[in-house]
């Protein structure tokens, strides 16, 4: 087993405004194996970017703020380090790709320049191969050196985004978080852009932390996933066990919710009700206002997470360590 390059450890942070207190993120524990892909999954407002921003150490403050936990990343406690420590991580050692490149992307400079720029901050190399690596990226994610000269609105959304992504890869980071890197672009491109991110990561054995929302992506590109539901990882296993054996009701009803190939139905099955506010967040187990499953207990106390089967980890009052004992 590989050694954990990101270990999340009772991770907490909420946002502070004239409306009230925000709780985005709730004692957040998960890791990431080097040369692993982990999905994050959940509804928008379940604290996915959060959390990437968290580790990032880019939380607006104010309004937002870090109560507790602990990141450490190869052994280091990221919450410790100093502004100039974490420039010098970010980019280096850990990028980040957003879902919409052209907020990402300087319109005024060329994507030659931008790449550039990356190299520069972080390495410390003669100029001319700063611009030998550079055409060499762009190259990797599939775009000719001739086109180191162009601007950002010459190039379609895709290459854009190949693009955001040679300039994340420029240093050859130990960690990439990818937040829903496929969103504004059209199924054809989606399925380019994970295939060469797929490429990238065997080629480099960087490890990705994929924010995403679609389940289709998950299964195509990730080792492990974990699910979040109201700022808290409700469910984590690898890729198999999960899409083959979901145990919580809230991943249940995610599954049911996919329109199957195989079954003719009128209609959709949906999980009832909405996300609830991250101001006003329930006692006990944040989904018990939705769940067809729920228990007394279940409205008093949040559910620690149970190991149900060997890296499956589920946190719900259906399953304790006694019932996992008996099966």
């Amino acid at each position: 087993m590989n050694d954990n390059l990101l270990e999340i450890k009772n991770l907490s942070i909420e946002y502070v405004t004239e409306d009230g207190r925000f709780k985005a993120v709730n004692d957040l524990n998960l890791k990431i194996r080097v040369g692993e892909t982990l999905g994050f999954v959940g509804e928008t407002g379940a604290g996915k970017t959060t959390t990437a921003l968290g580790i990032m150490r880019l939380v607006p403050n104010p309004p937002g703020r870090i109560v507790q936990g602990e990141i450490i990343f190869e052994g280091e406690n990221l919450l410790e380090k100093n502004i100039k420590e974490m420039t010098s991580t970010r980019g280096n050692k850990i990028s980040m790709i957003f879902q919409d490149p052209m907020t990402s992307l300087n319109p005024i400079m060329t994507v030659g320049k931008q790449i550039e720029e990356v190299i520069k901050l972080h390495q410390d190399i003669p100029k001319n191969e700063i611009t030998i690596r550079a055409e060499k990226m762009l190259e990797t994610v599939g775009i000719r050196k001739e086109r180191f000269n162009d601007f950002p609105h010459q190039f379609s959304g895709g290459m854009k985004q190949r693009v955001v992504i040679a300039m994340a890869l420029a240093c050859n980071p130990k960690l990439i978080i990818a937040d829903e890197p496929t969103t504004a672009l059209d199924v054809t491109i989606q399925a380019q852009v994970l295939e060469l991110m797929k490429e990238l990561k065997e080629k480099f054995n960087t490890s990705i932390l994929l924010i995403t929302h679609d389940l289709g992506v998950v299964a195509e590109i990730c080792d492990y996933v974990a699910i979040m539901y109201a700022g808290s990882a409700i469910e984590y296993a690898n890729i198999e066990r999960l899409f083959n054996n979901p145990l919580h009701p809230y991943t249940v009803g995610l599954f049911n919710s996919i329109p199957s190939l195989d079954e003719d139905v009128d209609k959709l099955t949906v999980i009832s009700g909405t996300p609830p506010d991250p101001s006003h967040l329930p006692m006990g187990c944040r989904f018990h206002p939705r769940c067809p499953h729920v228990m007394e207990k279940c409205k008093e106390n949040f559910p620690q997470a149970i190991e149900v089967e060997e890296g499956h980890f589920v946190s719900c009052f259906l399953y304790n360590k006694e019932t996992v004992k008996e099966e």
